[in-house]
């Protein structure tokens, strides 16, 4: 059957070289396995696996708000000058 559609889809730079790395090491391209992905979705009758949400520890969770506030800049996050300062801080000396 020959090609006759295209999907096109912005994806981040660094992802898609981390894909066609992993996909090379299988000795196919993202355009293979993503068709893989495709035709075994129909094959399935939707997602050919289940699809969930992560589940992490409140600690976890934490420091993954934690993080997406200091990357929105509405958190300052914590620098010191040397090793020293940073385990004084912590408690750990």
């Amino acid at each position: 059957m020959a090609k006759t559609a295209s999907i096109s889809l912005p994806i981040e730079p660094a992802v898609k070289a981390q894909l066609e790395a992993l996909y090379a090491s299988f000795g196919i391209s993202v355009t293979d396995a993503i068709n893989i992905f495709l035709h075994t979705s129909l094959m399935e009758g939707g997602f050919p696996f289940q699809p969930k949400q992560p589940r992490y520890n409140a600690e976890t969770e934490a420091a993954i708000q934690e993080t997406k506030d200091i990357l929105a800049g509405k958190v300052k996050a914590k620098s010191y000058a040397n090793v020293k300062e940073m385990i004084e801080d912590l408690g750990l000396e």
